[in-house]
């Protein structure tokens, strides 16, 4: 699976593993900064951010609107 488009550079070979296992800022787009907002919010991963309820509520929300006719 091709996910250099979803990573920075450093991270393009890593296993899903250690990709879900990395900050935040593995993610293109994401800085340092990122990682400390969302500390705040207790997400020091990738793992956690896509774990987080409020997240997941989020995509749950563009999938319904996505399928509403």
């Amino acid at each position: 699976m091709n996910l250099n488009k979803l990573l920075d550079k450093e991270f393009e070979t890593k296993s899903l593993a250690e990709i879900l296992d990395a900050p935040p800022s593995a993610l293109e787009g994401l800085t340092p900064k990122h990682d400390e907002i969302l500390a705040g919010f207790k997400i020091k991963t990738i793992r956690d951010l896509g774990n987080w309820k409020y997240a997941k509520s989020a995509a749950a929300l563009v999938a319904l609107a996505d399928a509403e006719e």
